[in-house]
């Protein structure tokens, strides 16, 4: 693997420096009704990747700053925040398509979609009251695990919504709708019509709380009329459960079922009917939690169920390599360990995780590849750091080949 250690020792540096932002705290308080707090927040981080079967690879050092502020006035809010992205090493291809009027599209190089950009990240107005009210305006919308809808935080550059979101708690039951009729993508200001893709998008989920036992109940409409998206158009209902319980005093079980089956709607692009299905379950004791899971993205009629407004990054391999799910479907059975060690000296909260995904084809008995990932994480001073790494061992896809990828984080939050 590719590597470049004065990219390395620009994070660690910054890591190791004293810290340059206050720690997270509460508003300021104005006076008796109302409240300002400000936003700052600063994330740098290395990404190198290596394929070598395309004899392509990456080195991308880039910079995001968020700043803004919500005021608060008893149950009203208002929230502003602007955001701007700068590559400080520019070793990569910033667009997973072609975009020849930027120079941040580089085809020699392999993708890390992170270009340079500046905007408005969030402007929304909401109120609420113990949990029940509505939003309106860009705004970040992240609904249960991210698996169908979510803002795609590891990018440098956030998905968000141009959107109108109701939320309600009555009791044990939670209501959730949203209706957006604009998708913010991560590819910034200069990845022209792809910046953002309109139309009408239905996000409605309702759950109920007995005990340790929540489920819930979803449906998702995407009705895209932009050309470069329409294809994508699909309607998905499901219903998910999750749910958390004791074994002995020292250990706990938790587990995850969901179901949904999805459709092509409104475009005669695709016509196709698939399923989506996962289940998984997790042994904690004390800081060790043992994993394993099976998650199936359905295929049919030569077509596949996907997620556009997903957070992808967390599902499928860290390697990326899945954003789009192959047209014979994907299942991944995966197992992983993790474990939080807690304080060690100056470092806070060390955490580790190891990860292994078998992946294969929904339809057709096709063997995709295998991949391991692996994190370790820990706060310093004001800094919290990451250090992250994935491989991807292709078997029959991508016709690419392998994926290495090592990433190197420091962020920071006033």
């Amino acid at each position: 693997m590719k590597t470049n250690l004065s990219l390395a020792a620009i994070a660690l540096s910054l890591a190791a420096a004293p810290a340059f932002a206050a720690a997270p705290g509460a508003p300021v308080k104005i006076n008796d009704d109302l409240t300002i707090d400000p936003i700052v927040e600063g994330r740098l981080r290395w990404e190198s990747v290596d394929q070598p079967d395309l004899g392509r690879d990456a080195d991308a050092v880039t910079l995001r700053v968020r700043a803004g502020a919500e005021l608060k006035l008893h149950n009203l809010s208002l929230l502003a925040e602007g955001e701007g992205v700068l590559s400080i090493a520019d070793g990569y291809n910033a667009f997973p398509f072609a975009n020849g009027a930027s120079s941040q599209y580089r085809p020699g190089r392999s993708v890390v979609p992170d270009p340079e950009t500046i905007g408005l990240n969030r402007l929304q107005i909401a109120y609420k009251v113990k949990g029940t009210g509505v939003t309106i305006g860009r705004q970040r919308i992240n609904l249960d695990d991210q698996r169908w809808v979510g803002s795609v935080g590891w990018r440098q550059d956030e998905q968000t919504f141009d959107a109108v979101r109701g939320e309600a708690k009555i009791g044990p039951v939670a209501l959730d709708a949203t209706w957006s009729w604009n998708q913010r993508t991560i590819f910034g200001s200069e990845a022209g019509r792809r910046q953002a893709y309109g139309g009408d998008f239905f996000l409605g989920g309702a759950e109920v709380k007995a005990g340790p036992l929540a489920v819930k109940g979803f449906a998702y409409l995407l009705d895209y009329d932009d050309p470069l998206q329409i294809a994508a158009s699909s309607k998905t209902y499901g219903a998910r459960a999750t749910g958390a319980f004791p074994l002995g005093k020292a250990a706990k079980l938790d587990l995850t079922a969901s179901y949904a089956r999805q459709w092509d709607w409104k475009t005669t692009a695709r016509n196709y009917a698939a399923d989506y299905l996962t289940g998984e379950a997790g042994v904690t004791v004390k800081g060790l939690r043992l994993a394993g899971g099976y998650e199936k993205l359905g295929a049919d009629n030569g077509f596949s169920l996907q997620t556009p407004l997903a957070t992808l990054h967390k599902f499928n391999g860290t390697a990326d390599v899945f954003l789009t799910t192959p047209p014979a479907g994907l299942v991944d059975a995966y197992a992983s360990a993790s474990y939080k060690f807690g304080d060690l000296g100056t470092l806070k909260g060390v955490n580790a995780n190891v990860t292994w995904h078998q992946f294969d084809s929904d339809a057709g008995d096709i063997e995709y590849g295998h991949e391991w990932d692996a994190q370790i994480g820990f706060k310093l001073h004001q800094f919290a750091v990451l250090a992250k790494y994935a491989r991807y061992d292709a078997v029959s896809y991508p016709a690419s080949g392998d994926v290495e990828k090592f990433w190197l984080q420091v962020e920071f939050a006033y």
